[in-house]
């Protein structure tokens, strides 16, 4: 083997156990038993989730998008020249 090869193969090594030792600290984040204090509200139906994770971030977006296309200043100074 090469020597690039050996360290290459150290690298993937040293990254592999880094993200398996990671994952496994990170164990109690999977935890299903509650923690004291732990107070959960109630979960969302399949409407409400794609209202907050898709249809809100598109419509900040687009919203976002008209105010900057309407206060551009650059448009307005190539159209009367």
């Amino acid at each position: 083997m090469s020597n690039k090869v050996k360290k290459n193969a150290l690298r993937a090594g040293t990254v592999t156990a880094g993200t398996a030792l990671m994952l496994l600290m990170s164990s109690p984040a999977f935890a299903l038993t509650r923690d004291d204090g732990d107070d959960p509200g109630p979960g969302l139906n399949v409407a409400q989730t794609l209202g907050l994770y898709v249809v809100a971030p598109i419509v900040i977006f687009l919203i976002i998008a008209g105010l900057v296309i309407l206060t551009d200043k650059s448009r307005k100074a190539k159209s009367q020249g």
